[in-house]
């Protein structure tokens, strides 16, 4: 007999979690959104890139091929806007991020090369939205934060407010940079105009002369060969100093919808080479700013470029929604390179019903360069296939027995058949027929019914494609087909419009909006209300079972309806709640359920009477089972992937014990 230490227990299962996170892979679609990129002085071909949520990947081969390497933080929505190495200590790498969802953030700071990360002590909280190193002096560094300009002397052990406290206008700081001779002189961009100071923040100058005013100021470069030039970016366009920003000029020749200039950078080798990343594409100048040459497609958004100090014609561009672009020619010609980079919102995927390798992914947020993706080998390449959708985004997606593919999409629903079509096709007829009343004889009343034709426009959440019809969860209201979407019927049920969830079995029809469940039990033709268990706030989606079963995914848990939704129980053997969907696989015959909070995935096999969990390592949306894998969606990882081996453990409801019964 022997003892073993909780401290030991407690790395084993860390160890256990860890591996089994690590059998999930991430399958893609490629690209996304880019914020930022920082190269390693010490080993030039490796390249860190940041993310909207925290997350950082990593390249070792000059940004050809990237890996997922580590998560910043707990929260999922911290965009990381600055990586930066320290030139002198081999090791020692800062992360600077601001909170969406909260005026909050942190500095970041590795020892070890990358491998762990803690926040800065005096910079806890504080959202971070400029940062530099001192190119004179690395252990100076400057940051930007909403409530003013920071510094620290002691590379960001103390840090000291050098801005007034409070000040009305030395606030919200979007940008920072610092003379590359003198420490003391820093130049801030700020959300109204540009500052600088020349004795390390003791005074400070309102540089705005030459400027727009209320021109919001993205980004200050200096050039090191002459630091009396300096280049500024606002809302207003690109302005050029030669007297340290005594006087701007604004420079001409970029059109006025992409002045919004995120991002500047100066060829090394070339002090008159500029490159202006704008929210309408790559701009370049090579006489110093007197001239700009668009470089690329005006639709796309640049937050970062990173020019390779050792071959400047070789660029790395940080997008929206494409994610990375490469140019080896100076930006004459660009093209993705994103293999192993996945930063998309996933809301839906489809397993053709044919072919278990072929996989459809259905993205949020990417317009033109999102829409639907495919992959013919299981997730390991994709190509876009999107032509028709014209930028909407895909909120669901189905199949028929024909193989034509449903999209449920922001606009609307559309079809695609793969094997017949060449783009996306919509399906938009709605004929209602309506009651109006007419005056008859005398003061006698009565109603003639007439069919009133219009489009279904609306944003279209969920599709259910039944063998007698199809059923539509829209935010008008719910919508059925029984022609394959020629023309479609229906509209608010029972006063509720925003429907996000339809779903049913051969007995019944069930649809949800967040707060509330209608049924039917006559193929949509009437409806009834069903009542919820007080308790329940906020659902999720609504999914249906074999043996007239009905389950609810909600902010409480998971809830079960055996008689057709008259009555509801909750599943307490569930150890989660704030849940992200729950469904049934009919393949493998058991319920999954992911929560908004936990990486765990739950599993039953009794129809929610007991559970099993796994750890995934990833906040999954939703899960497939197909033929030995399991696939799951997630808000900014893409798809991920695991080959059904993952070890499961028996679901302890929380507060420990068996929680209860469902029986």
């Amino acid at each position: 007999m022997f003892r073993v230490c909780h401290k030991t227990v407690l790395v084993l299962l860390l160890l256990v979690s860890a591996a089994a996170a690590q059998e999930w892979v991430s399958l893609g679609p490629d690209g996304g959104d880019v914020r930022t990129f920082g190269r390693d002085p010490h080993a030039a071909s490796r390249i860190l890139l940041g993310t909207s949520s925290g997350l950082i990947f990593q390249s070792l081969n000059d940004g050809k091929s990237w890996s997922r390497y580590v998560q910043l933080g707990d929260a999922r929505d911290l965009v990381v806007d600055h990586i930066v190495f320290h030139p002198r200590r081999p090791g020692v790498i800062y992360a600077a991020a601001w909170s969406v969802e909260e005026n909050s953030g942190d500095i970041f700071r590795s020892v070890d090369n990358g491998r762990t990360w803690k926040p800065l002590r005096d910079m806890r909280g504080r959202s971070v939205r400029a940062f530099e190193l001192a190119p004179s002096n690395p252990e100076v560094m400057v940051a930007g934060t909403l409530d003013g300009v920071y510094r620290s002397l002691d590379g960001g052990e103390r840090w000291h407010l050098i801005s007034p406290q409070n000040h009305a206008d030395i606030r919200n700081i979007e940008s920072v940079a610092i003379d590359p001779r003198s420490p003391d002189v820093i130049y801030v961009g700020t959300w109204h105009l540009p500052w600088k100071t020349s004795d390390g923040g003791l005074t400070w100058v309102n540089i705005k002369q030459g400027m727009i005013d209320d021109s919001d100021v993205f980004s200050i470069i200096i050039d090191p060969a002459q630091p009396s030039t300096v280049f500024a970016s606002a809302c207003s366009g690109i302005y050029k100093s030669e007297n340290g920003g005594s006087l701007f000029r604004k420079a001409q020749g970029i059109p006025f919808s992409a002045r919004r200039t995120r991002v500047l950078k100066q060829d090394p080798a070339d002090r008159n080479t500029v490159y202006a990343g704008t929210t309408e594409g790559l701009y370049k100048t090579m006489d110093g700013g007197i001239s700009w040459k668009l470089m690329s497609k005006p639709n796309l958004i640049i937050n970062d470029i990173l020019i390779d100090p050792g071959a400047p014609q070789n660029l790395l561009l940080a997008t929206d929604r494409s994610g990375v672009l490469a140019s080896r020619d100076a930006g004459a010609t660009l093209v993705a390179s994103n293999r192993g980079f996945s930063h998309r919102n996933v809301s839906t995927l489809l397993i053709d019903r044919s072919d278990s390798l072929r996989l459809y992914a259905g993205v949020l947020n990417d317009k033109e360069f999102g829409g639907v993706f495919t992959s013919s080998d299981g997730g390991s390449n994709w190509e876009q296939m999107s032509t028709g959708l014209n930028g909407r985004d895909i909120f669901t997606l189905q199949q028929t027995s024909s193989g034509a593919l449903v999209a449920g999409t922001n606009s609307g629903v559309l079809t695609f058949h793969p094997a017949n079509d060449m783009a996306w096709a919509l399906r938009d007829r709605v004929t209602n027929m309506v009651e109006t009343p007419v005056k008859g004889a005398g003061k006698s009343k009565r109603t003639i019914k007439r069919q009133v034709t219009s489009r279904l426009t609306a944003r279209v959440n969920d599709v259910f494609i039944g063998h007698d019809g199809w059923y539509a969860a829209t935010s008008a209201g719910i919508f059925i087909t029984n022609n394959e979407g020629r023309v479609w019927h229906g509209g608010p049920v029972l006063k509720h419009s925003d429907f996000i969830s339809v779903a049913a079995s051969p007995e019944v029809v069930i649809a949800a909006t967040r707060r509330a469940v209608v049924v039917s039990h006559d193929r949509g033709q009437t409806w009834q209300t069903s009542t919820l268990p007080p308790e329940v706030s906020m659902l999720a989606n609504v999914t249906a079972a074999p043996g007239n079963r009905l389950y609810l995914a909600a902010r409480e848990g998971a809830y079960r309806s055996e008689d057709g939704g008259r009555s509801w129980e909750r599943l307490t053997r569930l150890p989660v709640n704030l849940l992200a969907s729950i469904y049934y696989d009919e393949e493998s015959q058991r319920l999954m359920t992911s929560s908004q909070t936990s990486t765990h995935l739950f599993q039953s096999t009794d129809f929610g009477k007991t559970w099993k969990r796994a750890e995934t390592g990833w906040l999954l949306r939703r899960v497939h089972a197909s033929r030995g894998r399991l696939l799951g969606t997630t808000a900014f990882d893409g798809i991920v992937a695991h080959a059904e081996s993952v070890t499961t453990q028996p679901a302890v409801a929380a507060g420990g014990g068996n929680g209860g019964t469902n029986d």
